[in-house]
């Protein structure tokens, strides 16, 4: 498994068995990353590709000095299960 910042797609990508996962990402001047949109192929359904995707990009998100604007729902739901995220979360944001 390799993890990638795809700067020019603007999204995190991680390539695994010839196939690639991603999560969709909008940059702001405020340096709040909104995480739009998570998709993982249907050939690597049911390994937890989106859980371990999900983490890489919040460990980037953290070590950047960036905060969270989880728009994805499957962000949004993995954020909540793993409360000790929710640091990263931007102004106004919430997981419920």
């Amino acid at each position: 498994m390799e993890f990638i910042v795809n700067y020019e797609k603007k999204r995190f990508e991680l390539h695994t068995e010839g196939h690639i996962a991603f999560i969709d990402y909008i940059l702001n001047s405020e340096n709040i990353m909104f995480l739009t949109h998570t998709e993982v192929p249907k050939e690597l359904g049911g390994r937890g590709i989106g859980k371990i995707i999900v983490k890489h990009a919040l460990e980037f998100i953290q070590q950047n000095n960036y905060t969270l604007a989880p728009l994805c729902p499957f962000v949004a739901a993995y954020v909540k299960k793993n409360p000790e995220w929710s640091s990263i979360l931007a102004k106004g944001y919430s997981v419920k």
